[in-house]
């Protein structure tokens, strides 16, 4: 089991980072969440946009579709889906993108996903798509050409770090044993000249509790490569506040249901809050165009949901309360209108991406 083994490291070399325990117990080869099972959907740990409705891919693929337009509609462009989930979301840009051949016989299509469970079932959702797909581990290994990126629900899911202040002074927040039960613990003090606390969060008052996205940061660095030899653009949609604040948003999803995130690693997704105002300002210091973040309701609201809403009413009115339902969930403030949100990360060069306004 993936808690004996995270015992033993805790036992041999002391307490572990929560960027290792995140690692281990969603990416772990044999026993890891995501390495075991399919975990999307209505009956199983969690349900993402695309899931919910079929409006939703379908503007993705409109936005796709327009920043291809943007890039000068060149003959051969590869589209990149980071954590494609289930693939529902591809299938429904690719359905959507029929409407312009042109764009059918450019794309490439390139998957990162870790899971070997949900590539046998993106495989399968994308099996009639007309458009043959490739699996790769990394952004470095598409190759060099016009690109475009999308991920839905990627960046909550990379492993995070915490740092907590006490007596003034911050520390990092770690896992280790109390009573041979993993635990947080209190790990070593942290240099906050090199460690990257946001600057309007170091003030905070003791008790404060701050997470640090290394995994973001590996992110960046792989557009900014890429885009260096090759024009692009990159759009991520999540969930999170548009500027950095304090708090533990680290949290365990086990069928629908929140548990402890220490509680049986292995069985449980782990995710925590996007924090878009470092994301966006980590981008700018490396060169990134950033336009947004948007919240998602505005995003669809502007793209027009509601419109094509109302079309899949008038086609199937027995379903018009199911598809009101799916609109209200996608856009709704209290569902997931405004805590998800829409960032883009482009080179300058490229113009303005559609229902964005760049900083």
């Amino acid at each position: 089991m993936i808690a004996d083994s995270i015992r033993d490291r805790i036992r041999d070399n002391g307490p572990i980072s929560i960027a290792s325990f995140m690692t281990e117990a969603l990416f772990d080869p044999t026993e890891g969440f995501y390495a075991t099972k399919d975990p999307i959907g209505a009956g199983s740990d969690f349900i993402t946009a695309p899931e919910i409705s079929q409006m939703f891919g379908e503007l993705m693929g409109l936005w796709i579709m327009q920043s291809w337009d943007d890039m000068g509609r060149p003959e051969r462009f590869n589209l990149v889906e980071m954590g494609p989930g289930r693939g529902t979301m591809m299938f429904d840009i690719l359905r959507t993108g029929r409407a312009l051949p042109d764009f059918l016989k450019a794309v490439h299509v390139y998957l990162i996903e870790a899971s070997a469970a949900l590539k046998s079932v993106q495989a399968k959702s994308l099996g009639t798509s007309g458009v043959q797909a490739s699996w790769i581990q990394r952004l470095d290994q598409v190759p060099q050409g016009p690109c475009l990126i999308i991920g839905n629900e990627f960046l909550d899911c990379l492993p995070i770090r915490q740092a907590i202040k006490i007596e003034g002074k911050w520390y990092e927040r770690m896992v280790g044993l109390v009573d041979e039960a993993l635990s947080f613990v209190r790990g070593p003090q942290l240099n906050t000249d090199i460690e990257p606390i946001p600057a309007s969060l170091l003030d905070a008052p003791d008790g404060a509790l701050v997470e640090l996205r290394p995994g973001d940061e590996q992110v960046l660095d792989q557009l900014v490569a890429h885009f260096e030899t090759s024009p692009g653009r990159a759009l991520f949609i999540d969930y999170g506040p548009a500027d950095s604040e304090t708090g533990d948003t680290l949290q365990a999803i086990r069928q629908h249901e929140k548990v402890e995130p220490l509680d049986q690693p292995g069985t449980a997704d782990l995710t925590a809050r996007v924090d878009f105002g470092q994301l966006s300002r980590h981008a700018q210091t490396l060169g990134l165009r950033v336009a947004g973040p948007v919240t998602q309701g505005d995003f669809l609201n502007g793209l027009g949901i509601e419109a094509r809403a109302a079309a899949l009413s008038q086609h199937a009115p027995e379903k018009r309360a199911q598809i009101a339902r799916q609109l209200w969930r996608l856009t709704d403030p209290e569902e997931m209108g405004e805590l998800f949100k829409l960032i883009v990360l482009d080179h300058e060069s490229m113009p303005a991406p559609p229902g964005f306004t760049a900083r």
